[in-house]
């Protein structure tokens, strides 16, 4: 019987593939702990619109990726902070500090976790910081740290 999975399946496939098993262990197994269908004309369309949907979306997403990255690379982004004598900070500037930044600047919404921080500022100066905008798609920003 054919089956199209709907999960990966150690030793069997990936999702989405169809793949080739016995009757038994198809309506013993696979379809009864919903891990796959059996591969009717109707549900092998279904599969083929889920993907072309999902392809158009990550495309969507990759678009909005590149021009944000193109927005964000030609600004400088300030973050103040209180500093002492010789530039030295009381603290350091965080991923958050930065994401808050360019949401004030650019209105584009970035988490805290996708900010690729080297090491920590503790100095007021100029930076370069890396913003993963997605998998694949990094910004270089540039970061100015002033004193408050």
């Amino acid at each position: 019987m054919k089956i199209i999975l709907l999960e990966n399946v150690k030793k069997l496939g990936k999702k989405d593939e169809i793949v080739e098993v016995s009757d038994g262990y198809a309506r013993n197994v696979i379809i009864p702990k919903k891990l796959g269908l059996q591969a009717t004309p109707e549900n092998l369309n279904n599969v083929r619109l889920k993907n072309k949907n999902e392809e158009k979306k990550e495309e969507n997403l990759r678009n909005l990726a590149e021009n944000n990255k193109i927005k964000l690379e030609k600004e400088k982004f300030t973050v103040s902070i209180k500093a002492g004598a010789n530039g030295k900070t009381f603290g350091s500037i965080t991923s958050k500090e930065i994401c808050e930044a360019i949401k004030s600047t650019s209105d584009i919404d970035i988490d805290k976790k996708d900010v690729l921080l080297d090491d920590s500022i503790k100095n007021v100066g100029n930076y370069d910081v890396k913003v993963k905008l997605h998998k694949d798609i990094i910004a270089n920003i540039k970061v100015e740290v002033k004193e408050l």
